[in-house]
């Protein structure tokens, strides 16, 4: 992803062209409009807005001046997503004067075109984070004649690049074309061929190809192996936790594919800092790893992000540098079939949350800051192979029960942070049978539901009922057993996360015994708009107020339980 600084930069200079701007004349906008100013890519947007305006309208606006589209847009005040798009401009508090951080979501890919003197093209894509030897790679795996990529010199502007130059430092801008030569002769085989290359990278329009949260494996240059400088090892708080196989082999994996001198490689996506680390080969992704000093708002964080300034992350009721924590959760709750995962084996849980595990790591291709390379904590996510996101494809090709798996555990976890960016799609079999696969998990497990958001529930495969083996795993799941689980594996889940989560799970046990739908479920724990409470937030400020203070946690969730039944039982009928 690419965001905005957050230092205030020179005025952009599309400004007096930019819609809704303020000529001598106040017009329209004398009224009730408000002056605020729009961070991005290290320029300023002086942007008038209507306190009504919602926030969808806005970011339309967006959209209409520079083409970054609504999808890819994420914008953020006051340290708090503006993730509502129905809400207005004043629901968020926003006055006359404030700056607001537009994050963008860019494609990890750009477009390659490799064109011979004769005319001759082959065309491939590269990751923004590749190298020049990769590119170097790719001319000799396009054209057979190149025996050894030491034949081959590439040159911008009269200066040689080097093999570990990255791609996206030498295409700054989304619009440049730059252009390589091959000086050396090529060595030839049978036939001669063309001596001389010209190679154009070109950064595609935002929004050109298919956006990922992981993207599909390319190879890369190796790089000269250097002595061992790193280090790679789980945390383990219990010492009764022993890894399982498939988090041991994730960890081994990883740990060659550093010790063979191959960098993690920053992702563009997100708002947070992840790198992809590579296996001992460097032709694919292993792992994802993402520092707790990296998330969105933290101290290192590499989008340009304000400082958190009370600890409360992006979604209200979670904390920065928490997390890798809750990425963790989500994997070691999402069970298989018959209970909780069992440590000798490599069981897939019913939602499919990919294998992770908590580490401590230290590299120098990781972002410090200003300080030196130091160790760095965070959660470690086996790399999942997929073909995309649900972003990229509309959501009548979903089958019916691999929605459903996310729904339930988006429902159990009260997961904030659910939109389609972060659900993969894999396919599988010779007939291509979608699978969905979850990701990108911290800010589940919130302290109050206050920000719980499911994008699912405008999909049709929502409003269709649970399938008997869903209805049996939601009967099998125990809320105190979760948590007890939880500090088994190291986190002490704060009371107000496990209140959250005994309330989620007693919701999605009584709504399936009576035949509600996830759309019926998911609409009673979000909220329609910003300012507007949702059903489960009313329901538990209805049972703080009719219980004596100092009542007990059961007392408490037992007349949470009547609320609920009260509710389900009209719903139902």
């Amino acid at each position: 992803m690419s965001i905005a600084s957050v230092a205030l930069s020179p005025v952009y200079e599309d400004y007096w062209n930019f819609p809704g701007r303020v000529s001598g004349q106040q017009g329209p906008w004398s009224n009730d409009s408000i002056l605020i100013y729009l961070t991005v890519g290290g320029s300023i947007i002086p942007m008038r807005v209507i306190e009504s305006d919602s926030i969808a309208s806005v970011k339309l606006r967006i959209q209409k001046c520079k083409g970054f589209f609504v999808k890819k847009q994420k914008l953020v005040f006051d340290g708090k997503e503006l993730s509502r798009d129905n809400s207005q401009v004043q629901d968020y508090g926003m006055m006359d004067g404030n700056v607001l951080h537009l994050v963008l979501r860019l494609s990890d890919v750009q477009a390659i075109t490799v064109r011979t003197v004769c005319g001759k093209e082959f065309e491939f894509h590269v990751q923004r984070k590749r190298n020049v030897g990769y590119v170097k790679q790719q001319i000799a795996s396009k054209e057979k004649c190149f025996v050894d990529l030491k034949d081959q010199e590439l040159f911008c502007d009269g200066e040689e690049l080097e093999d570990q130059r990255v791609i996206d430092d030498i295409c700054t801008s989304n619009d440049a074309v730059i252009h390589l030569l091959v000086r050396k002769s090529a060595k030839l085989r049978a036939v001669p061929v063309e001596k001389d290359f010209e190679v154009s990278i070109v950064a595609p329009d935002v929004g050109e190809f298919g956006s990922r949260t992981q993207t599909d494996k390319f190879p890369i240059a190796s790089l000269n192996p250097s002595k061992k400088d790193f280090i790679l090892e789980p945390l383990t708080i219990n010492p009764n936790n022993v890894l399982s196989p498939v988090i041991k082999q994730l960890i081994d994996a990883t740990f060659e594919g550093l010790e063979s001198g191959y960098q993690p490689i920053r992702s563009t996506e997100g708002s947070g800092g992840a790198y992809f680390m590579q296996d001992s080969s460097g032709n694919n992704y292993i792992s994802v790893f993402k520092p707790i000093d990296e998330e969105p708002m933290a101290v290192n964080n590499p989008r340009g992000l304000p400082l958190s300034l009370d600890g409360e992350g992006l979604k209200k009721g979670t904390r920065v540098g928490e997390g890798a924590l809750r990425e963790v959760a989500a994997y070691i709750l999402d069970h298989p079939w018959g209970g909780p995962r069992s440590i000798h084996t490599d069981e897939k849980g019913f939602s499919g949350v990919p294998p992770t595990v908590m580490v401590k790591c230290q590299h120098r291709g990781f972002n410090h800051g200003y300080n030196s390379a130091f160790v760095k904590f965070g959660s470690l996510q086996m790399f999942m192979k997929n073909c995309g996101s649900c972003e990229d494809m509309g959501p009548r090709a979903f089958p019916a029960k691999e929605v459903h798996k996310i729904c339930v555990l988006d429902i159990r976890l009260a997961n904030a942070d659910r939109h389609s960016g972060n659900i993969l799609i894999h396919k599988e079999g010779e007939k291509g049978q979608v699978v969905l696969i979850p990701i990108d998990h911290g800010y589940c497990l919130p302290e109050n539901f206050e920000d719980c958001t499911f994008e699912w529930l405008y999909w049709p495969q929502a409003r269709e009922k649970f399938s008997t083996d869903t209805i049996a795993y939601v009967n099998s799941l125990d809320a105190e057993r979760d948590i007890e689980l939880l500090k088994f594996y190291g986190w002490n889940v704060p009371q107000n996360c496990a209140r959250v989560l005994r309330i989620s799970t007693m919701l999605l046990k009584k709504g399936v015994e009576r035949g509600l739908t996830p759309f019926d479920i998911g609409s009673i724990m979000c909220r329609e708009t910003l300012k507007k409470e949702s059903v489960i937030e009313k329901m538990v400020l209805e049972a703080q107020e009719g219980v004596l203070p100092g009542t007990s946690e059961s007392a408490f969730l037992e007349s949470i339980s009547v609320i609920l039944d009260r509710y389900l039982d009209r719903l139902s009928k």
